[in-house]
């Protein structure tokens, strides 16, 4: 198959255009998304290919800013692929179209865990106009904004963390580890979790922005990963440790104290910054039952969840970490929480996982 060709004159976009490659086996449906792009303003469409091969090709002559990606191909198919476009893409965002991507799928979950930004399922060739045509453009606009923020890490490749200055009080027994995560972090969590000391029995409390089908999908891919009992939270669930609890994607998970246990609640109350599930309870309810005892961990993801929630935790004495920038896809929320100053260390998830190693018994810092 012959190369593509750039559909664009000039490889240099504007500082308000985002380049657009499409990649799907489909003529039919290409043409359709190539009208859909172009109608909205600030989007062009750079290349439109019919392999991840021919993608491949086009990536290392043009640059890209939003990479709209089927599975389903001939060749080499999209899941394959993902890995290859991010290395060689840049700072372009991955955006998965595919009738394989429903709603919760385990496709779906599969691709952001190997670093791609968003998922959205394909409709039927007669349901491409209307509302699919304004998400997936909102989409397109949203993840072709992003490009002032780093690169994301494919899967299977580590960045050795920067040496940090960073004093941590780990004279307090680890009791808690509440995570909080968005937008790349699936693999920063992956990340975390595989250099994390299987000595550490602290439960681990994780909200991650995904919509609620996703949720026991995610939940079995987590448990791939690790010994360690992984669930999708439920009210009334007694917290125990060395057990990993995921927030659901239609309530915020907060753990509650009643006697001598603590159990799982579930809040549905709108906080203000719009996030269900919201890791700022989460953290409040930390700070409420482990205080100095507890760990917040924020990960990459857009926006400012559990930088308020994160507050109050350092306030009673827990201790807060945010991922570094150089391994966001995008950092916002850990930067809103390392722009507060109350990180006591900003690193790769891998070093603040070897980081709560201190905390064991013989490794605690004088």
């Amino acid at each position: 198959m012959a190369h593509p060709q750039p559909l664009i004159s000039d490889p240099e976009p504007s500082a308000r255009t985002v380049r657009v490659m499409l990649v799907d086996d489909s003529l039919v449906v290409r043409s359709i998304l190539e009208r859909i792009v172009d109608q909205h303003a600030g989007l062009e469409v750079c290349a439109s290919v019919a392999s991840a091969h021919d993608a491949l090709a086009f990536l290392a002559r043009e640059p890209v800013d939003v990479v709209v990606l089927d599975i389903e191909m001939p060749g080499m198919n999209g899941i394959d692929a993902l890995p290859h476009i991010l290395k060689r893409a840049a700072k372009a965002r991955v955006l998965i179209l595919s009738s394989n991507c429903i709603e919760g799928g385990p496709a779906a979950i599969e691709a952001l865990a190997l670093g791609a930004s968003d998922t959205l399922a394909k409709p039927g060739r007669g349901s491409f106009s209307g509302r699919f045509a304004e998400v997936l453009t909102d989409r397109i606009v949203t993840l072709g904004h992003q490009q002032d923020f780093p690169t994301p890490i494919p899967a299977g490749e580590r960045r050795q963390p920067a040496p940090v200055a960073a004093v941590v009080n780990t004279a307090q027994p680890l009791e808690c580890i509440a995570v909080a995560a968005s937008t790349g972090g699936i693999p920063a969590f992956a990340n975390f979790l595989a250099n994390l000391d299987p000595r550490i029995t602290a439960p681990i409390l994780l909200t991650q922005h995904l919509p609620d089908a996703f949720m026991e999908f995610y939940a079995k891919q987590i448990a791939t990963m690790t010994a360690r009992p992984v669930k999708v939270a439920q009210a009334g669930m007694v917290v125990e440790r060395g057990h990993i609890y995921l927030a659901p994607g239609d309530a915020h998970m907060l753990v509650v104290a009643n006697g001598r246990r603590h159990e799982i609640a579930l809040d549905r109350r709108v906080v203000d910054n719009g996030c269900c599930p919201s890791a700022d309870p989460m953290f409040d309810s930390v700070a409420d039952v482990y205080g100095k005892s507890g760990v917040a961990v924020v990960l990459s993801g857009m926006g400012r969840d559990g930088v308020i929630g994160a507050a109050r935790l350092k306030d009673a004495g827990g201790t807060i970490f945010a991922q570094a920038p150089e391994s966001c896809v995008i950092w916002g929320m850990p930067g809103a929480v390392a722009k507060a100053g109350i990180a006591a260390a900003t690193l790769n998830p891998d070093a603040i996982a070897l980081m709560l190693g201190g905390f064991l018994p013989g490794r605690r810092q004088p």
